[in-house]
Order: structure tokens, then C-alpha cells, then sequence
């Protein structure tokens, strides 16, 4: 089986060339390729499959020739992930699998269909629009911690940190807490503190967070969408950009005045290989 390891401001993924749907993907061959002991490791994997030939995207063959399967280190199926989609178009670019037409790449997820557009060192990707929808929190420990929920396609909950709560301080070796009737299939949650003012954009922030089905990452594209839609609104603004500073990097969302949600970063194909 041929692979690609690639990852985006750190958050790393296994890519699967599988065009014609041919691979036998499992939970447990997808826990054990993202073993960073005793497999390839990464946060995930990304099978790299034309829409037509799976059957969660058939429908949207006519869109988008490719389809992103993506699933989380533990096995689990997710609908999204921004850092994935970025380094899924660099690598369907990079082999010449498909060429962006003016508006961009349409690629085709379980979150629908998103466009990405090749920059000079960075990909930018039309993203779901993040609906705010409800309150809650998420505990750590003896911590609780008032928090915002957020679609983007898949479930979020930004918690903005106060009461001299320390960003570096938070223990996220086990899942937070959260209310399972907010987030039945649970949640991806993130927490933030506010940064240095700079050029370029309207807010700065800095966030960690604790992906569900892959617990600690260096970066989760769609987490810093909803911080950015949660920063964006706190600032009163209805259009503008957020510099969002992971452990991995940075990533920039932006709002723009015709109402499209970008999410822009880098993307990276470290190595190629075979794993038997």
C-alpha cells in the first residue's frame, strides 16, 4: 500500500492513493497506520478517492472529481478537517490528479463541497459557513470553563479563557468534559486567549485544542474557523480577518464582504513511501 505523509502547521496525516475505491479501510488498519510507535503515525488519514467511486460521494461526482475520506487517528469517520483539505489539494496538485480552474478546486468531503485556491507558499479553503448556535462549557479536571458551540460542518465549542486561566497551563492529555446534549457524537473543543495586536488583520489570538477521536493536535483547521467566527463576532464585526496562532503555526480566517469563509495556511508532503 503506497502512502504519503503530509501535514498542515503540524497537524500530520497519512495519505492513501486509492482513485478507484479499491482499499479494504478499517478502523483498526486506520488506528494502527496512525500509530506513531508501530505505524506511519499522524493525526489521521486522508483516502484519495474519486467521488464517484464511494459511495458517500457519489453525488457529488457531477462537483467535485475527488473525494476527501478522512478519518481521525482512533478510526473514527469525520466530516471535516480544514488542515486535511489543504494538504489533500497540495497533494492532488503536486501529482498532477488535477489542475485548479479559475475559481479554484472543488473537493468533495462529508461536510460538502469546498473550494481551494493555490497561493504562493499557502492554500486557501472556501469553507463552510460556522454557525454560533448555543452556550456551554467544557471542564478540565476541576475546571469549568464557559465555552460557544460551533458548526463548521463538524461540532466545535470555543472556550475563551479568563480569570487568570493560562493558555499553557491546560491539561489536555484526556478529553475535556462536555454536555452530551449539546454534542451527542461529541466535540472538538478549543481554548483561547487573546495575543499581541498585528498587521494585516483585525484580531490575534492563540488557541490549543483537543480534537474528538484524535485528542491533542498541533493545529485543527476547522477549530481555528470557529475561533475565528467566535472572535470576529465578539469584535462586532461582520466581515474581516483573525490571525489564529496554533502550537503548529498559523492560520488565518477570514470573512470576506461577499459572505465566503476562508481558512489560508500552509500545506506540506514530507515523504512518500510503502507500508506492507
Amino acid at each position: 500500500m503506497r502512502f504519503t505523509k503530509g501535514h498542515g502547521t503540524g497537524n500530520d496525516f497519512v495519505i492513501l492513493p486509492d482513485p478507484d475505491g479499491e482499499l479494504q479501510l478499517t478502523p483498526e488498519r486506520v488506528a494502527e497506520l496512525c500509530d506513531r510507535r508501530r505505524g506511519i503515525g499522524g493525526d489521521g488519514v486522508l483516502r484519495v478517492v474519486r467521488s464517484a467511486k464511494h459511495p458517500e460521494a457519489a453525488g457529488l461526482a457531477g462537483e467535485a472529481e475527488w473525494f476527501m475520506d478522512y478519518w481521525n487517528s482512533d478510526g473514527s469517520l469525520a466530516e471535516m478537517c480544514g488542515n486535511g483539505v489543504r494538504v489533500f489539494t497540495h497533494y492532488l496538485v503536486s501529482n498532477g490528479l488535477a489542475t485548479p480552474g479559475p475559481a479554484g478546486l472543488p473537493v468533495a468531503t462529508r461536510a460538502g463541497i469546498m473550494v481551494a485556491q493555490v497561493l504562493d507558499g499557502a492554500i486557501r479553503v472556501r469553507m463552510t459557513t460556522p454557525s454560533v448556535y448555543a452556550g456551554s462549557t467544557a471542564t478540565i479536571g476541576a475546571l469549568t470553563i464557559p465555552g460557544v458551540a460551533v458548526d463548521c460542518g463538524n461540532p466545535h465549542l470555543v472556550c475563551n479563557l479568563h480569570d487568570g486561566v493560562e493558555l499553557a497551563g491546560l491539561d489536555l492529555h484526556r478529553a475535556p468534559g462536555h454536555d452530551p446534549a449539546v454534542f451527542p457524537h461529541g466535540v472538538n473543543v478549543e481554548f483561547v486567549e487573546p495575543a499581541e495586536p498585528v498587521d494585516g488583520v483585525d484580531g490575534h489570538v492563540r488557541m490549543r485544542v483537543h480534537e474528538r477521536g484524535s485528542g491533542e493536535t498541533l493545529s485543527c483547521g476547522t477549530g481555528a474557523l470557529a475561533v475565528g467566527a467566535v472572535a470576529l463576532r465578539d469584535a462586532g464585526l461582520t466581515a474581516g480577518s483573525i490571525a489564529v496562532d496554533l502550537p503548529g503555526g498559523r492560520l488565518i480566517v477570514t470573512h470576506d464582504a461577499d459572505g465566503a469563509w476562508w481558512l489560508e495556511g500552509p500545506a506540506v508532503l514530507v515523504a512518500d513511501g510503502e507500508v506492507r
